[in-house]
């Protein structure tokens, strides 16, 4: 099994990055997906989530409007669009697929945010 992102980097505030996250090993289309991150000292949270069925999705309060999530099972991959991102967006940002038994790390691709 395999996660990996990609697509992080260093972007001026106000910019915009397109993560994506390419998965093998495992039945990609069965899996909901997410993405969590991690800034520097303190704990991983949240970002957004998309069901396996249907594409239902949903985002931490700190990226609506800003932050997209979609998913092409057929390239067993999914992205997230960032727009608008701020200082506060700098993080190492990670894939995650979860089934009912199983539960999938990609390692991590770091964004910053700065001037």
């Amino acid at each position: 099994v395999q996660l990996v992102e990609s697509g992080g980097g260093l972007v001026q505030p106000g910019g915009s990055l397109r993560l994506s996250c390419a998965a093998s090993g495992f039945t990609f289309s069965s899996y909901a997906m997410a993405w969590y991150r991690q800034a520097p000292g303190k704990e991983r949270e949240l970002v957004a989530t998309i069901t396996s069925v249907g594409g239902s999705t949903n985002y931490a309060d700190s990226v609506q409007e800003r932050f997209t999530i979609s998913r092409d099972n057929g390239k067993q991959t999914v992205y997230l669009q960032m727009n608008s991102l701020k200082p506060e967006d700098t993080a190492v940002y990670y894939c995650n697929a979860r089934s009912f038994v199983f539960d999938y790390w990609g390692k991590g691709t770091l964004v910053t945010v700065s001037s």
